[in-house]
């Protein structure tokens, strides 16, 4: 399965990465890891119909995550699920706004983020890809 990570932070990417890992739940194939620090980057990954699940980071700058998840989940044909990565818990609303799948509070803290996209990649009922 493939995994989008978005975030202009190339340490709040590694975070992500390291985080999810080569295997989120026992349960689950391999995960290959996708990174993208830029908007037009996450598009085209998001609309090549290769990804499975989607992380954004809600404070990449210029083009934050929640902007970018209203948008796909607006303009790309069965968008993948979306995990948003936020740092306040007042963002909670903005969140819903985006239409995110699911929310992960920052400081990130592993376990949480490693179900939260295990959760995704098991609703998503796709076949192994190889």
């Amino acid at each position: 399965m493939r995994v989008l990570v978005y975030s202009d932070d190339a340490n709040t990417r590694e975070k992500v990465r390291m985080a999810i890992g080569r295997r989120p739940a026992a349960d689950l194939p391999l995960v290959e890891i996708v990174e993208s620090a830029t908007q037009p980057a996450v598009f085209k990954h998001l609309e090549s119909g290769t990804i499975d699940v989607a992380v954004l980071d809600g404070e990449a700058v210029p083009s934050g995550g929640m902007g970018i998840c209203r948008q796909a989940k607006d303009e790309v044909h069965d968008c993948p699920p979306i995990v948003l990565l936020i740092a306040r818990r007042d963002d909670r609303w903005l969140a819903n706004w985006s239409r995110a799948d699911a929310v992960v509070p920052q400081p990130l803290d592993p376990v949480v983020l490693a179900e939260t996209v295990a959760t995704m990649m098991r609703g998503r009922h796709l076949p192994v890809r190889s």
